[in-house]
């Protein structure tokens, strides 16, 4: 991804003034165009480098194929279900949200709906704007010793944990990807979510939207409730199925429900929002001035950090794009480009199994980006490919890759970290290091180079007899022709009476074909 052309940003949601001004403060050229029509957001977004959204702009698949120059989305908040992310991914653009700025917000509206559902609160203050005063029928309950379920325990749902913990609220829960230890640190006790129903007073949400969310409290889930379970959903609508909350609130099973979001925003079936005990807002978690600062400010240095080349925050797909901007990782990405091109260019692979293997203790936590640029490497110039969609178009073009590692590096190898790309049950095994700030390669195909080769510019490759005097002066000649001068020369170790050769030169040369009757195989590279 060329990070320096990230110059246009269009702005497609009322967004706190801050983000535009942090935008335009780094010398992006920042458009505010909220409430487009989606006929002119589909015209608009071919001009743009970049996009901010909140939660009102639908980026589906079809404005993805309008975006002719985009690079990046970002969410100006955390759910990003109104960004088509798969689309987005396959086609290189990179998603960002910003996670913490709206988490304190959101959290402070669930425990406001508790509290409003414990007291009915907006009940009572809507009877007293009519002119009544019933006392008797707005009997509410306490929340201390009440039992609090959090389903999902990140950000969100730890901040209503403690929050509510000051009730005196018994806090119980569950994550799937937070542990049992994490979350007993602050307060949290985890069951299974079997265990959980019939033990809670109140229920709130804190998930994303997953099609294994989707309907999380449905008919058979609220059977299993307390009667007169409270529910809370500030969270996204569709995690709690509309319509059996209303079956369950009409039978009594469930006592109430506060709610944020809905399925369809704004809702069309007015039948939940109408019921005597739901008390219901407009998508309101994180509309307070203070989250729309943090987020607008957020999002806004993201984009700049990121087209600065300085840090990637809030990825949502493309996570090697964080490594490639780290400068301790940045070398070995451009090595494993490297080393995808030189396989493509000596083996040609268009479908089967690649495997990478990362040697040596600074290298441990590395397949996963390494992964992704030696997919880039790997399909370049066959198509429009990045880091962000680097493995997906690879596995979507036959080419499955994997990644081992192994702490220790090979004797006598003086490097304390190695990349190998091999083709596994062929001789087709590249290694390459990181010298300095340098990638080179030190094996092809069994061969091994004394002096490591820099994978810089153009490099003509070729295989020939040891025996052979007439290659070098005919690869000479070559150059001459081509105009092209000698910039470096390397060549490997013998292997079967034959040695590969690389050559820096300035230019590429076009009669390739000339030296082939001297060679065995020969190729060019440009990096």
């Amino acid at each position: 991804m060329a990070l320096a052309t990230l110059g246009r940003v269009l702005l497609s949601d009322p967004l706190d003034p801050c983000c535009k001004e942090l935008l335009q403060a780094a010398g992006l050229q920042a458009v505010e165009k909220p409430h487009l029509s989606r006929e002119q957001l589909l015209a608009e977004i071919q001009h743009y480098d970049g996009l901010i959204v909140r939660s009102a702009t639908k980026v589906t698949a079809e404005v993805l194929q309008a975006a002719e120059k985009l690079q990046v989305i970002g969410r100006a908040g955390t759910g990003v279900d109104n960004v088509d992310v798969e689309a987005a991914t396959r086609k290189g653009i990179l998603v960002m949200n910003t996670p913490t700025g709206n988490s304190l917000s959101a959290a402070e509206l669930t425990c406001g709906m508790i509290l409003s559902l414990a007291r009915q609160i907006p009940q009572a203050a809507s009877s007293m704007k009519e002119g009544k005063w019933d006392r008797k029928k707005f009997m509410g309950m306490e929340l201390h010793g009440k039992t609090l379920g959090i389903l999902g325990l990140g950000r969100i749902g730890r901040e209503v944990a403690t929050r509510m913990q000051a009730f005196g609220m018994k806090t119980i829960g569950y994550d799937p990807i937070i542990t049992p230890e994490e979350s007993a640190a602050f307060g949290v006790q985890q069951l299974p979510l079997d265990q959980i129903w019939p033990l809670c007073d109140f229920i709130t949400v804190h998930t994303p939207l997953l099609p294994s969310t989707t309907g999380l409290l449905n008919d058979s889930t609220f059977a299993k409730c307390r009667r007169g379970v409270q529910v809370v959903n500030c969270a996204r609508g569709g995690i709690v199925d509309e319509g059996a909350l209303l079956r369950a609130l009409q039978s009594g099973q469930c006592g109430g429900a506060g709610l944020d979001v809905f399925t369809k925003e704004p809702p069309q079936d007015h039948a939940l929002v109408n019921h005597p005990n739901v008390i219901s807002c407009p998508h309101l978690g994180a509309s307070t001035r203070e989250a729309q600062s943090r987020c607008g400010k957020e999002i806004a240095q993201q984009f700049v950090d990121l087209a600065q080349g300085k840090a990637l925050a809030g990825a949502v797909n493309g996570q090697a794009l964080s490594s490639a901007l780290a400068p301790q990782s940045k070398p070995w990405i451009t090595l494993a480009k490297a080393l995808g091109m030189l396989l493509q260019t000596v083996a040609s692979p268009t479908k089967g199994s690649v495997q990478i293997s990362t040697l040596g203790m600074p290298l441990q936590k590395a397949g996963s980006y390494l992964t992704a640029a030696v997919a880039t490497g790997l399909l370049e110039g066959q198509m429009d490919v990045n880091l962000v969609n680097g493995l997906l178009l690879a596995q979507e073009a036959g080419l499955k890759i994997t990644a081992t590692h192994s702490d220790t590096v090979p004797e006598p190898d003086s490097s304390n970290s190695l990349l190998q790309v091999t083709l596994p049950g062929t001789s087709y095994k590249l290694v390459g290091s990181v010298q300095g700030s340098t990638p080179v390669l030190q094996e092809l195909k069994g061969a091994t180079f004394q002096q490591p080769v820099p994978l810089t510019g153009h490099l003509l490759l070729y295989r020939a007899k040891t025996t052979n005097a007439n290659t070098l002066p005919a690869v000479i000649g070559l150059l001459g022709k081509a105009q092209a001068r000698l910039q470096s020369y390397h060549s490997s170790c013998a292997i079967g009476g034959e040695e590969w050769s690389i050559l820096g030169i300035s230019t590429a040369v076009p009669l390739l074909s000339e030296v082939k009757p001297h060679v065995t195989e020969a190729f060019q590279l440009t990096l």
